[in-house]
């Protein structure tokens, strides 16, 4: 029998944790509740709780949720964190994925929206068939793209034989660019590989775009931390980016 993976939700509205757990329960995950941050913490860095992903709540007495996300990625843990707040400001969803959070979801969108986000982050993307002067995919776990090197199966990345510290969302980017090397890809486009088609992020109709711009920007520090020369992601003003073809 399958073992079923483990959400934590971190809030402390009791009757959102008691109504919110009861659906993913119902939709098949394993639930833990957490009414406060210090709390969560304490459970999450002591192996205690092992989830596999975290729903985080950004308002809460006794320690914030940014403070909780970067407390557990400061003890290196990295399991994946969504938060879910009724906080739609653009600054607190830049600062979010800046601090490693995966995803940013309103709380006043649907329970089916938000198990949509849940299950691309546990599950992945298939592989996309690549074109003329994109990737080898001869084994189609590992992904070749001149320096870059990606394994789909456990979504680590190298580049120059160098591992680039990826969160899974910004591998994802980085694997729809690469698979569509020397295409131009729209913001909406490199935004539904990782988030769904249709789904909105921050306030008014564009807060995808500095959703992508922000996650962009954090790849290509990682990668240039690497590689101070790295250019082979490409701007296209006004429309998305590319990732550069070889040869």
């Amino acid at each position: 029998m399958t073992e079923k993976p483990t959400i934590a939700i971190v809030d402390d509205d009791p009757l959102f944790r008691e109504s919110l757990g009861r659906n993913l329960e119902d939709s098949g995950y394993a639930v833990e509740t957490f009414a406060d941050g210090p709390t969560a913490i304490a459970a999450l860095t002591n192996g205690g709780v092992a989830p596999d992903l975290v729903l985080l709540d950004w308002k809460m007495p006794r320690m914030t949720g940014i403070e909780v996300l970067r407390q557990l990625r400061a003890s290196n843990d990295l399991t994946p964190v969504i938060f879910l707040t009724t906080l739609n400001d653009q600054i607190y969803e830049e600062t979010a994925l800046t601090n490693g959070a995966v995803d940013y979801v309103d709380k006043g969108r649907g329970f089916t929206i938000l198990l949509r986000r849940i299950h691309l982050i546990l599950e992945g993307a298939k592989p996309t068939v690549g074109l003329p002067g994109g990737p080898e995919v001869a084994d189609p776990e590992i992904l070749n793209l001149g320096p870059l090197n990606l394994d789909l199966a456990s979504a680590r990345a190298r580049w120059r034989d160098a591992a680039v510290d990826l969160t899974i969302t910004e591998f994802r980017i980085v694997r729809k660019l690469a698979e569509n090397a020397g295409r131009d890809l729209s913001y909406r486009a490199l935004y539904d590989a990782v988030r769904g088609e249709g789904f909105i992020a921050g306030s008014g109709d564009e807060g995808y775009r500095a959703n992508v711009r922000t996650h962009i920007k954090r790849i290509r520090q990682k990668f240039r931390e690497i590689d101070p020369g790295f250019d082979a992601i490409l701007n296209y003003a006004g429309f998305g980016y590319g990732w550069r073809a070889e040869g």
